[in-house]
């Protein structure tokens, strides 16, 4: 019975260790990449998310004496708060004196052969959310072209995808290829950046079909089943994680005349629209605040739906669903003005607004892209580095 006792506890004290151990980022792995480091010069793509512990990637680099010589910033910009799309001015890091380039400058957001001159090895290291219009893995993509066009070498410090127990939605056409989708994958993708682009790499997908020197830094203790919690908030209107579960849903409302809650304190977990006064009780109005400073129908009272009480396991179960824009589509009872040319880049095909009009269910659109899910899940799996 002792003895029994006794593995009890040391197995009851294992769990206990196990979950404060955690996931551990690639970042966190220094001796994987330290070495490679040694006498580079060293370009950084992050913004406020790159967090080893307490402490900035950037900033334990310089600690440890590395050659940082530059910080390339995405959407939202290094210290995330800029409004989506926002245009972005290069500055430098006040706490290290590193120039900061911004890829979000409202050029070709790409770097500049000037800048691409300055460094030997390009370090990413940011926390994505899984999907395809999200756009960090976009500028991800952009860099490993360039990295691949001049021969640097990129290091991915991979990081969990708190969306990654799942793929669902149609694959982009890419006709519809945009900023808010850039590669031939479903809404909500299932992969880690690492995982991407090792995949970008291996489908030839960088024009020309150029190939990046890349090596990707694994997180430790993580699958794809592991339900991460993101500790810093990954840009301004993704505040929690009710927003980030609800956000492959909801953020097709950006593709209509309804607001998704921007200027709120609840983007992304809310739909309204002052048409919709009949209909619902709840109600909020958009107002010009950081990280949304003009957002869609600025100042008027909306009438909607509040999503902050539905159950995370309810979002889960529903995937990516199109009930919520059919829902408010067939209330406002508008047409086809009730879409933007937006819609289709969001969804990245033509038949979900076809399909919607023509009065079909989200059961029975979702049906329509069912196959390609499978499809994608087994071309994916080459490069897929933890466990489904």
């Amino acid at each position: 019975m002792r003895k029994l006792t006794l593995i009890g506890a040391l197995f009851l004290l294992f769990l206990g260790l196990n979950a404060q151990n955690g996931v551990k980022m690639g970042a966190a792995s220094t001796g994987e990449y330290f070495p490679m480091l040694k006498g580079k010069r060293i370009a950084v793509m992050s913004n406020h998310t790159g967090m080893v512990g307490n402490e900035h990637l950037v900033d334990m680099l310089v600690r440890n004496k590395f050659n940082v010589v530059a910080i390339f910033s995405p959407e939202h910009g290094f210290r995330g708060d800029a409004d989506a799309g926002e245009h972005v001015k290069s500055t430098v890091d006040e706490k290290t004196g590193i120039p900061i380039k911004s890829l979000y400058d409202g050029k070709d957001q790409k770097p500049s052969p000037e800048s691409m001159a300055l460094f030997d090895i390009m370090l990413i290291d940011i926390q994505d959310v899984g999907l395809r219009f999200y756009t960090y893995y976009i500028t991800m993509v952009r860099l490993m072209d360039v990295c691949a066009q001049y021969g640097k070498k990129m290091i991915v410090l991979d990081r969990p995808n708190p969306n990654g127990h799942y793929v669902d939605g149609p694959i982009l056409d890419m006709k519809y290829k945009s900023g808010v989708g850039w590669l031939p994958i479903p809404v909500v993708h299932g992969m880690t950046m690492g995982e991407l682009a090792l995949m970008v790499n291996g489908e030839k997908w960088l024009p020309e079909g150029k190939i990046c020197d890349l090596t990707v830094v694994k997180c430790k203790n993580y699958t794809h089943q592991t339900l991460y919690e993101l500790p810093v908030a990954p840009s301004p209107n993704l505040p929690n994680m009710k927003a980030i579960y609800l956000y492959p849903s909801t953020c097709l409302f950006e593709g209509t005349v309804v607001s998704l809650g921007r200027g709120t304190d609840f983007p992304f977990q809310v739909y309204g629209h002052p048409q919709l006064k009949d209909y619902y009780r709840f109600t909020f109005t958009p107002r010009s605040v950081a990280g949304a400073k003009n957002p869609p129908l600025l100042n008027q009272k909306c009438y909607g739906v509040d999503l902050r009480e539905v159950p995370d396991k309810q979002i889960w179960a529903r995937e990516f669903d199109l009930s919520y824009v059919i829902d408010a589509y067939k209330k406002l009872n508008m047409g086809d003005p009730f879409f933007t040319s937006f819609f289709e880049k969001l969804v990245g095909v033509d038949y979900i607004r076809k399909m919607i009009i023509a009065g079909k269910s989200a059961d029975e659109i979702k049906k329509m892209w069912r196959n390609d899910v499978q499809k994608f899940k087994q071309q994916r799996k080459p490069y897929l580095l933890y466990e489904e």
